[in-house]
């Protein structure tokens, strides 16, 4: 069986430079229709791409990348490709659900005496059995 694990994604994206109320940036995606996002530096303005990349796809098919070269950008316009983990995105975004399992009395015994919490030892378990 394949395991499905370290999905990283690769868009460009356009990321426009505004001095009008202030100097600030804002990040578009042709890929992605509705993806906007800003920050006060270029930089900024990138990591919270990737963050609201990653939150419009979740939970949905990834479009293919768009080829920008066709892509007419403004002046203050430039194309940049953002990277995003989907991976790691969604492990640090990701809610708890409770999971009945099932273990051989006596280690659950022998977890509760020691004050071993079986939720995280089965999440470790399923990590590392999934590389992620």
């Amino acid at each position: 069986m394949a395991i499905r694990n370290n999905k990283r994604l690769i868009y460009p994206v356009i990321i426009s430079e505004f001095n009008d109320d202030g100097h600030y940036f804002v990040v578009t995606s042709p890929n992605i229709k509705g993806m906007v996002t800003q920050g006060d530096t270029a930089e900024e303005a990138i990591y919270w791409a990737e963050d609201a990349i990653a939150t419009m796809l979740d939970g949905t098919e990834y479009p293919e990348p768009q080829d920008p070269s066709d892509w007419e950008v403004k002046d203050n316009e430039r194309i940049v490709y953002v990277s995003v983990d989907m991976t790691a995105w969604l492990k640090a975004n990701s809610k708890t659900i409770r999971k009945t399992i099932t273990v051989p009395k006596y280690l659950s015994d022998l977890a509760k005496d020691n004050g071993i919490n079986v939720s995280a030892v089965a999440t470790q378990a399923l990590e590392a059995a999934l590389n992620v």
